[in-house]
C-alpha cells in the first residue's frame, strides 16, 4: 500500500470532507494493498455521501466479490446500474451489467 498516497489523499480529505474523488484513491489503494474490509468500507462511504459516483459501485462491487461476498456485490452491481441509468452513464452501464452478469452467473 502506498501509505504516502493514502496520507496525500486523506489530507485532500481533511481541506474538504466532500471530495468524493479523494475518498475513491484511499479506497482502491486499500482494495490495491489487500485490505479489503477497509476498501469497502471506503466504497460504501463514497456511495452513502454520493450515490451518483457510479465508479463506486462496480470497485465496490469487485472487492465484495475478492471478499467472498458474491451476494453483496450483485446487490452493489444493481444499485450502480440505477445511478449509471439516473447519471446517464451508459458506458458504466455497460460495464456495471457485465459484472452483474459474471458475478450472477
Amino acid at each position: 500500500m502506498s501509505q504516502s498516497r493514502i496520507e496525500q489523499y486523506q489530507a485532500f480529505l481533511d481541506q474538504d470532507p466532500n471530495n468524493t474523488f479523494a475518498r475513491y484513491v484511499i479506497a482502491q489503494e486499500y482494495a490495491k494493498a489487500g485490505d479489503l474490509a477497509a476498501a469497502i468500507a471506503a466504497y460504501r462511504e463514497i456511495i452513502s455521501r454520493d450515490p451518483d459516483y457510479v465508479a463506486a459501485y462496480h470497485h465496490g462491487g469487485k472487492t465484495l466479490e475478492m471478499d467472498g461476498e458474491t451476494e453483496a456485490a450483485v446487490a452493489l452491481y444493481r444499485k450502480g446500474i440505477e445511478a449509471a441509468d439516473r447519471t446517464g452513464n451508459a458506458h458504466a452501464r455497460a460495464e456495471l451489467e457485465e459484472a452483474l452478469g459474471m458475478a450472477a452467473g
